[in-house]
């Protein structure tokens, strides 16, 4: 099954300056995806937060679907960093593009157009935000969304040039012949077949971050957006740390369903299949 295409901003056309309420209507689900066991990870409302418990070493993902019929921008902010650009974020860089009703999954930061490096759970000082000097948000996914700017329509069709007669400087002015001349057209960027994409607590210390894990085939390409507004129409964020310091917040109940994931204790399951013993067959 082809995974949806993404559209990724070049630019952000219009600068977002300031953040709205979270919005009673989503225009974007945003959902945490195990990839080592392809759960969705449960989320915990805990004192005006929602929390999911991740694992130390399990890859993970964003799933982020558009719940609108029309096109969104999705900036994806992890631990404080833009996961395209990498900078400190904020609502006015670049995002993702969704499409109306479209669903995506944002497996890593993007080192460029063809490929990411892996989202991973990981103890704090080896999260990618600690490790470029940018602890202090570590342990929160968010997004904020934008909706496109409607562009009105003419009320009348103009009417079309033949194309062979455009290429034909005999059919142009002077000026146009000029500026042919000086600035040849550059290049449009390719787009891939697959994805693209857009430029444009409680006493218990955080523990986890997200890894800058092993690249991955992720390509991507540009589209332009103009948002409607400079304020982002939802902002949504999601905390995240392991089970033991959720437990120990009260966050997640005691015992829990993740309590095979504590390390020590003995499984009755331990593996899916049985292993060759040593010794040669």
């Amino acid at each position: 099954m082809l995974r949806p295409t993404v559209l990724l901003l070049s630019a952000a056309l219009i600068a977002a300056t300031a953040c709205s309420p979270l919005s009673a209507q989503p225009l974007v689900d945003v959902d945490i995806i195990n990839r080592d066991t392809g759960e969705r990870l449960p989320e915990y409302r805990h004192r005006g937060q929602d929390w999911v418990p991740g694992i130390p070493g399990h890859r993970y993902s964003v799933r982020m679907t558009n719940t609108t019929g029309e096109r969104v921008l999705v900036v994806l902010s992890v631990d404080g960093v833009n996961a395209i650009s990498g900078d400190t974020a904020a609502a006015g860089q670049t995002g993702y593009v969704l499409g109306p009703w479209q669903s995506t999954e944002i497996t890593g930061w993007r080192k460029s157009w063809q490929d990411v490096a892996q989202f991973y759970f990981t103890d704090l000082p080896d999260s990618y935000a600690a490790r470029t000097g940018r602890p202090d948000n570590v342990g929160v996914i968010g997004v904020a969304v934008f909706r496109e700017r409607v562009q009105p329509k003419p009320y009348y069709e103009p009417a079309p040039i033949a194309r062979d007669y455009e290429r034909d400087d005999r059919y142009r002015g002077p000026v146009a012949r000029a500026e042919s001349k000086a600035a040849p057209a550059a290049p449009q960027a390719s787009r891939r077949p697959s994805e693209a994409v857009a430029d444009s607590a409680g006493g218990v210390g955080q523990s986890l971050g997200t890894g800058h894990g092993a690249r991955e085939w992720s390509p991507v390409s540009r589209t332009d957006f103009v948002r409607a507004s400079r304020s982002p129409a939802q902002v949504a964020q999601l905390r995240y740390d392991d089970i033991p310091n959720l437990v120990a917040m009260g966050v997640m109940p005691r015992p829990g369903r993740y309590d095979r994931y504590r390390p020590g204790q003995p499984q009755a399951f331990p593996n899916g299949f049985a292993a060759d013993p040593p010794g040669r067959y």
